[in-house]
């Protein structure tokens, strides 16, 4: 039996899940919009190891999402992930927060591309291009939208926009055959499962010595005016 944490933390939503065997046993997530990751995480963990009726040494691996996404939010939950690992000399599994998000629409028949969007700034997004087989057509990038985006990669197929910065896609009346979800999907530590299994099983883990989360773009400060 093998029993893998899942922590994700990119966003303003904070989830943990428990597997075993590449099955979810238990989960905990809250969405709050004032970021309390710092005081839930840990509690989550607990949460969801005591409900499973196990003990924390009974974990043979974490798994973290690594980005893109918050910065604040990803620094939380790589230190926890990373704090576990050392301290219980467990393997860490990172998986891109955007694979993540499109793991519950794949099975939707009537859309040939899936293009997931966390909120960056202005209008810009972090995004990629995914096609109905589970295959790559855009790497991830931090993206300002426009009208013809993605025109390159999905010509006049139907694409599934989700995330928290559709929105902005959708307000620009793109050109493209978007389609946009009523609910806003956040990442969420369940739909980690099983690309955590097969990495766990492949034995794809990070150095805990080197690892750092994938930001994807650095902080942005305004220069001082000269005068």
């Amino acid at each position: 039996m093998s029993y893998i944490l899942h922590l994700e933390t990119s966003t303003k939503q904070c989830s943990v899940a428990l597997s075993k065997d590449a099955r979810c046993i238990s989960k905990k997530k809250l969405l709050a919009e004032n970021f309390s990751h710092s005081e839930k995480l840990h509690l989550f963990i607990q949460d969801v190891i005591n409900e499973a009726g196990i003990v924390i040494s009974d974990l043979e691996a974490i798994a973290i999402s690594k980005g893109p996404g918050s910065y604040t939010g990803l620094r939380i939950g790589v230190a926890a992930a990373k704090g576990l690992c050392f301290a219980l000399d467990l393997p860490l599994i990172a998986i891109n927060t955007l694979t993540i998000m499109v793991q519950p629409f794949f099975d939707i028949k009537d859309f040939d591309f899936l293009i997931p969007m966390l909120d960056a700034r202005r209008m810009e997004v972090y995004t990629a291009v995914f096609n109905k087989n589970k295959k790559i057509q855009l790497q991830t990038t931090a993206l300002v939208l426009t009208e013809d985006s993605f025109m390159s990669q999905v010509g006049k197929s139907n694409c599934l926009i989700i995330g928290n910065g559709a929105s902005k896609f959708q307000a620009l009346s793109p050109k493209i055959k978007a389609h946009f979800r009523k609910e806003i999907d956040y990442p969420s530590a369940e739909n980690m499962i099983l690309l955590a299994w097969e990495k766990f099983h492949n034995k794809d883990f990070e150095s805990l010595a080197d690892f750092e989360p994938y930001y994807l773009k650095d902080f942005q400060t305004t220069s001082p005016r000269k005068t």
